[in-house]
């Protein structure tokens, strides 16, 4: 017989230790921002009482009767003091949920909540829902938009794996009960749709990536802007790009945004992803730009290439080579918290300042995009230094 008590006092304690273990910071130094040692979640870190039954009755053998398979993809949010993350949790089913964890640092000692958040339907109900981007908007509520993904009901019969996605939608007061809004109406397909924090001439404002396909962008020209009346009824009836797509860049295949930008006194400050296709796959890699104060649709500075990519372990998980960002915490005294997953796999956080952000879009190079202007580039720090 099992020793079930024995078994689940070890599974806890060891639990505990892995909630309660340190992060310290990564000791490569770029001026720029700072990485931390250890994951901040991971399936492991998942609630016990998620993935065992703790009747040994039912359970004799004290097996895990609901397996988690990665934790990643995270919106944020700094709430009541604490620093709170809205995973994007998959079990071993690949199904996909949402999950709060919060911090009292924002860095390590991540808790899940007891539940999951449960979602409510709109319409057909979502085959899987993930990625969801929080914005404390200025009408008082916290919204969550997220990718809903089903089946396409033209796929070729035994195609099992063609999906449409789009954008849902959902508010809350507490992070507990969420109200269901109309999913965004597109006549493409949305898979990174973000809310301005702020209304634009009394209309919410929408970050857009229009695709032509589930997976391929098509026609999609890069980052949108849209204006909508009501957000009850969103409908994007226009969209403006502001961040294209560039051949032979971090971002030729694809971009997105990732959560809603910080604003700074200089502009409103982004994080963004990029996609490029390489020998081993798609490569995800995140980068910055800024956009106007007071016309948030303009653009303003756009650093060349990546911001921050996969290193080491991160380059290994379900999903190789991707490092993804939905989530990040600006606090009143402008440190920056980003919260990024690797892989598919785990998530991570990153620090900076507003300070250092704002410096590294506005004093770094633009991309040339050809070589000889990177060389140029290159010249003339070399110049600069050498004259010293």
């Amino acid at each position: 017989m099992t020793d079930f008590k024995v078994i689940m006092s070890e599974l806890e304690a060891r639990h505990e230790e892995l909630l309660t273990r340190k992060n310290t910071p990564d000791e490569h130094y770029n001026g720029i921002y700072t990485r931390y040692r250890n994951p901040i979640l991971t399936a492991r870190h998942t609630p016990l009482h998620w993935r065992y039954d703790f009747d040994p009755q039912s359970n004799p053998f004290c097996m895990e009767r609901i397996g988690m398979n990665a934790v990643m993809n995270a919106g944020a949010i700094k709430w009541h003091d604490k620093y709170i993350v809205v995973a994007r949790v998959e079990g071993a089913d690949r199904k996909s949920f949402f999950a709060v964890a919060e911090s009292p640092n924002g860095i390590d000692n991540f808790r899940f909540w007891d539940y999951p958040i449960r979602m409510p339907e709109y319409g057909e109900p979502a085959t899987n829902i993930y990625d969801m981007r929080l914005t404390a908007h200025e009408d008082g509520w916290i919204y969550g938009v997220f990718c809903i993904e089903r089946k396409d009901p033209d796929a070729a019969p035994g195609d099992l794996s063609s999906a449409v996605a789009a954008a849902g939608i959902a508010r809350t007061r507490n992070l507990v009960d969420w109200e269901r809004l109309p999913d965004l109406v597109s006549k493409s397909q949305q898979r990174n749709v973000v809310l301005h924090p702020e209304f634009v001439d009394g209309k919410y404002a929408f970050y857009t990536r229009p695709q032509d396909g589930f997976i391929d962008t098509g026609n999609g020209q890069g980052i949108g802007w849209a204006l909508v009346d009501d957000i009850a009824r969103a409908e994007i009836v226009g969209e403006t790009i502001i961040n294209r797509r560039y051949y032979h860049t971090i971002k030729e295949g694809k971009n997105g945004e990732g959560p809603h930008p910080i604003k700074t006194p200089h502009g409103w400050l982004h994080l963004a992803h990029g996609v490029r296709s390489c020998a081993a796959g798609l490569r995800y890699v995140l980068y910055l730009y800024m956009t106007e104060l007071e016309r948030p649709w303009v653009p303003l500075a756009e650093p060349a290439g990546l911001f921050m990519g996969p290193e080491g372990e991160e380059r290994i998980g379900d999903v190789s080579n991707v490092l993804f960002s939905n989530g990040w915490i600006a606090d009143p005294d402008g440190r920056v918290f980003i919260y990024y997953a690797s892989s598919d796999t785990r998530l991570h956080v990153a620090t900076s300042t507003v300070e250092r952000l704002v410096d590294y879009c506005l004093h770094t190079p633009a991309d040339g995009l050809t070589t000889g202007r990177s060389v140029e580039q290159l010249w003339k720090l070399i110049d600069k230094n050498l004259k010293r």
